[in-house]
């Protein structure tokens, strides 16, 4: 599942909002309007009245916790890093911006982007070293801009953005891009504002596949877009920055099509289908904090023994095989680390990543045994498309083991089974752990999951017990003891009812524990930062 048609509406509002802005000394209020109007039908309707009457509050369905606003007033709000108690860095996806906020109030913006935020792109995910009381490292994961639309809209006229190109105005131009220009970026900070010290990597970020060639890929209908792109980054234990991106639409070898979509012609009209930087996509990252590669990871061998471009990047992943993800989290007590991931129409997941792992996409969702029905419904509903039209749902097996045979195994990786999924999407989002007791010793260690669209109870939160050893996900449903929800329609809570913790928090993009060990969900869609807490 995706954000594409609520970012889309949040691209049409904010540019908008912005020419308002212009004139306009109520920035905060402005923001709430920008973002309550997603939520409606006519946004011009929804303009004309309060954000009050038309926002229900988040509400949970434990009587001993509540919910309120700790920071609001934000366009877009995506991601928050917490610098201290009461001192937050939040970032707007569609502004570029980074607001300092204390107790609550926006003190200033400490940087501001010019961020490319058509669709799923923008300003998407922040990391705070692991030593920041000293370094003052400051990680950031956004899309750069272009100034103009390519002279071909198949081509890109820049492979990236210079740094020169860092600040300024933004875009909502789904081709005003550069090859490569989702981008990880270290900052200082001085305690105010950011400074750029480095960039770490630059990822793929173009997709207009609707070009003449390669020949017969047949997807010549096939428009631009601008979603997958991941973002989520976040220091491990081992002190290690991880970074995931979506597949970006591409067909290659991390998305299990060892001769790319149509063989044996490339993945695209720039090559591929082996993932040198062009097809560096569907993948979670591990660097090191200045962005080299660290001589540990799992495919460092393989890659080092295939050599060139694409050699030097497998030495870069940690696990590969993903279709999207808005959530990724470390275990507090365990260490390890877990993500939600996308479907199509059919098979979100969470799944627990271990080093090496292939996740399975594009031949499996869900559960292997379950790929005739992965399968049966990509091919009869929606857009029977899985998006990219030059690699459609009938080329999906018909047996586990016809998809299993079919994955692209690199030496040393494995596959393994997600520990959590929907039959029909639910649209998750940002994941997140509670770490400690605050809201109560019941929800120490718990795993607490937004949602990427309000139609499901408004923004769902949903709360999973891990078993005792933190390698599976607990149930308490007998219904779910496959740990499948077979719910019967898209957003339909069937089977989940047990999961369900909160209600109509709208797109719930980053869970967090706070400094106080209370629980911080940012709101996308409301331009709030919210707290839960436990009733005295």
């Amino acid at each position: 599942m995706k954000l594409l048609l609520l970012l889309r509406l949040a691209n049409v509002i904010t540019n908008q909002t912005r020419r308002t802005m212009h004139t306009s000394p109520t920035r905060g209020r402005t923001g709430r309007f920008v973002l309550g109007s997603l939520l409606v039908v006519s946004a011009l309707a929804y303009v004309a009245r309060p954000l009050e009457a038309q926002l229900p509050a988040p509400s949970l369905t434990d009587p001993n916790l509540d919910v309120r606003v700790a920071a609001s007033g934000f366009v877009t709000p995506v991601s928050l890093a917490f610098l201290g108690a009461n001192d937050m860095l939040v970032l707007e996806k569609n502004t570029g911006k980074v607001q300092h906020v204390v107790s609550g109030v926006v003190q200033g913006t400490a940087i501001d982007l010019a961020v490319n935020f058509a669709s799923e792109r923008g300003l998407l995910g922040i990391a705070l070293h692991p030593d920041f009381a000293t370094s003052h490292y400051v990680y950031l994961y956004w899309t750069c801009r272009t100034l103009t639309n390519p002279v071909d809209p198949v081509r890109p006229d820049l492979e990236h953005c210079d740094d020169s190109m860092m600040l300024g105005a933004d875009t909502d131009q789904i081709l005003q891009v550069p090859l490569r220009g989702n981008r990880v970026d270290r900052f200082v900070w001085n305690g105010s504002t950011l400074t750029y010290d480095r960039n770490l990597i630059m990822l793929h970020a173009f997709q207009a596949d609707g070009a003449p060639e390669p020949p017969g890929q047949g997807d010549s209908a096939q428009g631009p877009a601008g979603n997958h792109n991941g973002g989520v980054i976040r220091f491990g234990p081992d002190g290690k920055l991880y970074v995931i991106i979506g597949d970006n639409g591409r067909r290659g070898w991390m998305q299990n099509l060892a001769s790319g979509p149509t063989p044996p012609t490339p993945d695209d009209q720039f090559g591929g289908p082996e993932p040198d930087n062009a097809h560096l996509t569907g993948v979670i990252l591990r660097l090191n904090d200045d962005g080299s590669t660290p001589s540990n990871n799992p495919f460092s061998s393989v890659g080092a023994a295939i050599g060139g471009e694409h050699g030097a990047n497998i030495r870069k992943v940690f696990a590969y095989g993903f279709r999207n993800s808005f959530g990724m989290a470390f275990d507090p007590l365990s260490g390890e680390l877990w993500v939600q991931l996308n479907g199509d129409d059919t098979f979100d997941e969470i799944e627990r990543v271990e080093a090496g792992q292939n996740s399975g996409w594009v031949q499996v969702m869900g559960p292997s045994e379950r790929v005739a029905q992965f399968k049966e419904i990509e091919t009869t509903f929606g857009a029977r498309t899985l998006q990219q039209l030059r690699w459609p749902p009938t080329r999906l097996a018909d047996t586990p083991q016809q998809a299993l045979s079919r994955l692209f195994m690199l030496p040393g990786a494995h596959y393994s089974e997600p520990e959590f999924s929907w039959v029909w999407a639910v649209a998750p989002a940002g994941i997140g752990f509670m770490n400690g007791t605050a809201l109560g010793p019941q929800y120490n260690g718990d795993l607490f999951v937004g949602a990427s669209r309000p139609t499901l109870e408004g923004g769902y939160l949903f709360r999973f017990n891990l078993t005792g050893n933190r390698q599976k996900i607990g149930v308490d449903d007998p219904r779910l003891e496959d740990r499948v929800s077979d719910n019967t329609a898209k957003f339909d809570i069937t089977e989940s009812e047990s999961l369900l913790i909160g209600r109509n928090f709208g797109v719930g993009t980053e869970i967090q524990t706070g400094p106080n060990g209370n629980l911080y969900v940012v709101s996308l869609t409301n331009g709030v930062v919210y707290e839960i807490f436990r009733k005295k």
